[in-house]
């Protein structure tokens, strides 16, 4: 079974989400592996613009499983407006998958981003201040929420 790879390997915005939509008719899944909500794609599909920033842009084609997969850190109030957005628009959700594995972003994690780039001061980062560093440092420490926990019924 062929597949394709599509790897960034500078800072972003190298065009890793055109050259997905453009491969997109000869796939049948699109794995978003890792980031967070902090970077976006833009598809335009006809008349129709589409930003999404964490849903892979897989989800705007019917013939595509389009999956969220372990390495990625979700949070989930960014999830449920890219849902809610698309379906609002006329566009099936329902084969999107979240790995149970992917980590949550939660509001300590973006307080915390928002209170280390303010201390910087004039030496700041230059963090989206979503929270995917400090989401991303509990995953390493194995501190985190991940999806399942949300999922599980105890």
């Amino acid at each position: 079974m062929p597949a394709s790879v599509i790897v960034g390997l500078q800072w972003g915005d190298e065009g890793k989400g055109k050259t997905t939509d453009f491969l997109a008719e000869q796939v049948s899944t699109v794995v978003r592996y890792q980031g967070g909500d902090n970077a976006g794609h833009t598809i335009v599909i006809g008349d129709d613009t589409f930003k999404l920033h964490l849903v892979p842009s897989g989800v705007l084609y019917g013939h595509i499983t389009p999956i969220i997969g372990p390495g990625v850190v979700v949070n989930p109030a960014t999830l449920i407006r890219e849902f809610d957005g698309l379906i609002s628009r006329g566009i099936d959700i329902s084969k999107v998958r979240v790995s149970h594995a992917a980590h949550l972003i939660l509001p300590y994690h973006v307080a915390l981003d928002k209170a280390r780039e303010s201390a910087l001061a004039g030496a700041k980062v230059g963090t989206t201040q979503r929270g995917i560093g400090p989401a991303y440092e509990d995953r390493a420490a194995r501190l985190g929420l991940r999806v399942e926990d949300l999922l599980d019924p105890a």
